[in-house]
């Protein structure tokens, strides 16, 4: 067996991909080295990632230059979005080997509907369709946000076939609602006799955040309980999917080639420093797994990660440790629907700095 950690999660049936795009790791090579070196096997980006990308120097400044010579009347959204789906084709390209080679499960690259659609079905849909035809690939990723109005455009991308990655999933419910939007789309693409085999979906669950939440809440008598809920919270998720995808629900469509929407670990960079740097990439080691590392977490793992499958470790308890925490008087339900208004919120953030600088750069670029 491999000694290099992060290969070795993949013999445990868990990829790992990168939480990070940068159009130095395309040129420079970085990408395709990790892809080799350590068996990585997708890219995930969304809007704070973009950001320091493109603010963060003038590694941009010719593409962005490029796209207004071409088209000098676009909008700062728009010139985002030429960046933007540059960077998610050509890392594409370079992950299209380990999308053939694993059979269109892996090898893929994620890019985010604008997060100022995060309330709107209609307009997340219309413009995921429009990312997904201009990506052209058959590797990428629309992300999509798991909020009330997320899902229901979920069902219907799924529906169309396009691949989903649904992000910023904090709530058990929440992740209940979207395997059956998730199953809901295929069935309907079933039921049309049109082909299921190829859709792939990942259902990004966040765990740190929720520790990050709920741990200083937790004293006196409660301090046992710090740092356990964002484990048992994902664990009960993970026993959700097993429910769904290895039960009678999911039979008919396996029959017809779909396969399982894997559960994506996000946010599994450890924020409190007492707790160890690769906390929430050990303990949830399962089959049929995502876990997308920051560049961080990715190195620290690498360096002394101890890869065994563990997501089974403890997961009968997991309802009963979640039921403890709601008795020292966390309503987690509270916890995880702040969790995401403010992930949105962030994105959003992000997503507004981006535009700013794109408007900056493009008026210093005219000059």
């Amino acid at each position: 067996m491999s000694t290099n950690p992060l290969k070795q999660l993949g013999t445990l049936g868990q990829s790992v991909w990168y939480d990070n795009i940068h159009r130095d790791m395309l040129t420079s090579g970085e990408l395709a080295r990790l892809v080799e070196t350590d068996d990585l096997r997708g890219v995930t980006s969304n809007p704070t990632i973009f950001d320091k990308a493109i603010s963060g120097g003038d590694t941009y400044d010719d593409a962005i230059a490029g796209a207004l010579r071409d088209e000098p009347e676009l909008s700062a959204g728009e010139l985002f979005n030429h960046v933007a789906v540059a960077d998610i084709r050509d890392a594409a390209d370079v992950l299209r080997p380990v999308h053939d080679r694993t059979g269109g499960t892996d090898g893929m690259v994620s890019m985010e509907v604008s997060p100022a659609l995060a309330h709107d079905t209609d307009g997340t849909v219309a413009e995921a369709r429009r990312l997904w035809a201009w990506l052209d690939r058959p590797n990428v990723m629309v992300k999509v946000p798991a909020t009330a109005a997320g899902v229901p455009a979920i069902e219907t991308l799924i529906n169309d076939g396009i691949n989903v990655n649904v992000t910023l999933l904090f709530s058990l419910q929440r992740y209940a609602e979207v395997v059956d939007a998730y199953l809901a789309g295929l069935q309907q693409r079933a039921r049309r006799g049109e082909p299921v085999a190829h859709v792939r979906s990942v259902a990004s669950f966040f765990v740190s955040r929720v520790d990050t939440a709920v741990d200083p809440q937790l004293g006196g008598d409660n301090t046992a309980l710090q740092g356990k809920a964002a484990i048992a919270n994902a664990q009960c998720a993970y026993a959700h999917f097993e429910s769904v995808f290895d039960g009678d629900r999911f039979a008919d469509l396996r029959a017809l080639g779909a396969q399982e929407q894997r559960l994506l670990w996000a946010s599994t960079g450890t924020k409190n420093p007492d707790y160890s740097d690769i906390k929430y990439v050990e303990a949830l080691i399962g089959d049929r797994t995502v876990n997308t590392l920051p560049p961080a977490t990715y190195d620290a793992y690498k360096d002394h990660g101890a890869p065994r499958a563990r997501i089974h470790d403890g997961i009968d308890e997991a309802p009963d440790t979640l039921a403890q925490l709601e008795a020292a008087g966390i309503d987690l339900r509270a916890v995880t629907d702040a969790l995401e208004v403010d992930g949105v919120q962030a994105f959003l953030d992000s997503y507004n700095n981006l535009l700013r600088t794109l408007n900056d750069k493009a008026g210093t670029l005219a000059a």
